[in-house]
């Protein structure tokens, strides 16, 4: 889940830092900006960052656009102005290592669970980070690539109904799939899921192992979105705008896996019924805000990262219009706009790799309230967003010092901000105010 009910019970730290971001120098002769090229799966395997804390009014971005043609269709879509957290905060390791984890949720009682995407475990760690355990009975995953067990969210009712959703890469003949399942999660003894059902299955099955996006979201409306992506390949980016497969789409179901009678397509011969918003590249990053409207953060091309909010039956127009292009060079559109399709409410060129999305709704950082926070893969950073009328005003890279790749942003119970790194001796990090 990306909310969570105001609980007591903060995890106990680990040796922490602390971060004030102050206003800098006018000249910043140690950030001069760096070409990096990017890795082909947009998570840029290696990277230095770019950027560092510019003055106030001039973008956060740097270095120079991939694709300097494209221009932005509107005042403040890309490059907004930097600004500068005043709060100070505390950086503390709450839990580690983990082997390549990818989501993190909280239960009840403070402990958490954790996935590790390429061996497709789901630990059951101790509430102080200092132990964990392996659920038994998790699906089997494809663990290739981009693949395995990736996002774990609690049901709104797990209190009562102990389900555990899981999304990930379903090994089938002829390739594989991203499917979401859900199962009753026993915490005595040996952890262990049982009664697992499998919910959804994107179709069709493809042999590739990247691009099947894979963020949960339940919605207050008794729903549930899961992110898809295209599967990267030709095959399946041109069925990205097709309603009749289940590629580069946001689909919402019930919690059961049924279909709800609203869906834009639900009633449209052909389409696949569970489709909300069709024309993604791959969606890793998705929340709600204050109004429970849904917005994603789209790993694009070279060039072409976007912030979206998605709204019903919408085209967000993958492959026909973006602002970036393959990572070769080589071009993809022709045009940044096209009559019927969505414009992103922000794009990065060069990209951030975006691997989740926070929405901050918290008490702990009242300077932080709204704002938008990303895990930075290829960017190495916390990326947060100033939102203002639905457009982006300001934008911050935080923990640049680390010189990781975030995984995982979420909020905990307490209001503090969680931070999955990423790797194989990866870390849960943990922000507080001082």
């Amino acid at each position: 889940m990306r909310f969570f009910p105001l609980v007591a019970g903060a995890l106990m730290t680990l040796p922490f830092s602390c971060h004030k971001q102050p206003k800098p120098d006018p000249v910043q002769p140690d950030q001069e900006p760096q070409i990096v090229e990017p890795d082909g799966n947009s998570e840029g395997e290696e990277t230095v960052p770019r950027v560092g804390p510019n003055p106030e009014a001039q973008p956060v971005e740097t270095a120079p656009p991939n694709v300097p043609e494209f221009k932005p269709a509107f005042e403040g879509q890309t490059r907004a102005q930097a600004v500068h957290t005043q709060t100070e905060f505390r950086v503390s390791t709450v839990a580690g290592p983990f082997q390549y984890p990818w989501a993190v949720d909280f239960l009840p009682d403070g402990r958490l669970l954790v996935t590790e995407k390429y061996e497709g475990r789901l630990l059951l760690v101790a509430a102080d980070g200092k132990s964990s355990t392996e659920v038994k009975g998790v699906p089997r995953v494809d663990g290739r690539d981009q693949g395995g067990l990736l996002d774990v969210a609690l049901s709104p009712t797990f209190k009562t109904d102990k389900l555990v959703y899981l999304s990930y890469y379903e090994p089938r003949d002829g390739g594989n799939g991203l499917a979401v399942a859900r199962a009753q999660l026993g915490t005595g003894g040996v952890p262990a899921l049982t009664m697992l059902q499998v919910i959804f299955r994107m179709q069709p099955t493809l042999d590739s192992t990247k691009h099947a996006g894979g963020r949960i979201v339940f919605s207050p409306d008794g729903t549930l979105f899961v992110t898809l992506g295209d599967r990267s390949i030709l095959e399946g980016r041109v069925q990205a705008r097709d309603p009749a497969s289940h590629f580069g789409k946001v689909v919402r179901i019930l919690p059961d896996g049924k279909v709800p009678k609203d869906n834009p397509f639900a009633s449209t011969k052909g389409a696949r019924p569970e489709i909300w918003t069709i024309g993604h590249r791959n969606v890793l990053g998705a929340a709600l805000d204050s109004k429970d409207r849904l917005w994603v953060a789209e790993m694009g091309p070279q060039g072409g990262d976007e912030l979206n909010l998605v709204e019903r039956g919408k085209d967000y127009g993958w492959p026909m219009i973006g602002y970036g292009e393959e990572y070769s060079g080589e071009p993809i559109h022709k045009t940044t706009a096209a009559p019927g399709l969505e414009q992103p409410v922000y794009y990065w060129d060069p990209v951030i790799s975006p691997g989740a999305l926070m929405i901050y709704n918290g008490d702990l950082f009242p300077e932080w309230k709204g704002n938008f926070f990303i895990a930075g893969l290829s960017s190495q950073a916390l990326i947060r967003l100033v939102v203002e009328g639905d457009r982006v005003v300001g934008e911050e890279r935080l923990l640049t010092d680390h010189r990781t790749r975030m995984r995982d942003v979420t909020q905990g119970p307490e209001g503090a901000i969680y931070l999955l790194t990423d790797g194989k001796e990866a870390k849960l990090l943990k922000l507080t105010p001082l």
